[in-house]
């Protein structure tokens, strides 16, 4: 038996397909937010254990790398911010809930 679509068929497929691929990216910049604060809390761990060793070369280089990353880490949370904002924004003015309804209905013709 030969599935039909209509064109309405992939106007549902094309927005959940776009959503879906949006929700994956949020997923992905919140899992490197959460790396980047494993690496600040690292780099601390680091500059505190350095206290007791007195190492020069650690002293003098780690806090510009601990300020880079922290700045990295601000741009990659704010980035995150927006495109959550944005994909929530995609999702309610394309009613991305009736059309996964929708779809589900179609799967089952």
């Amino acid at each position: 038996m030969l599935a039909y679509y209509t064109p309405t068929d992939f106007y549902v497929m094309d927005k959940l397909k776009k959503f879906e691929l949006m929700a994956k990216i949020v997923r992905e910049l919140e899992d490197v937010r959460k790396s980047q604060q494993a690496v600040l809390e690292k780099i601390g761990k680091i500059e505190v254990d350095n206290i007791e060793l007195g190492d020069k070369l650690i002293e003098s280089k780690m806090p510009e790398i601990y300020g880079r990353t922290a700045e990295n880490a601000e741009a990659i949370r704010q980035i995150l911010e927006d495109f959550q904002q944005k994909t929530d924004d995609f999702a309610g003015n394309n009613n991305i809930d009736k059309l996964k309804e929708q779809q589900e209905i179609n799967n089952l013709k």
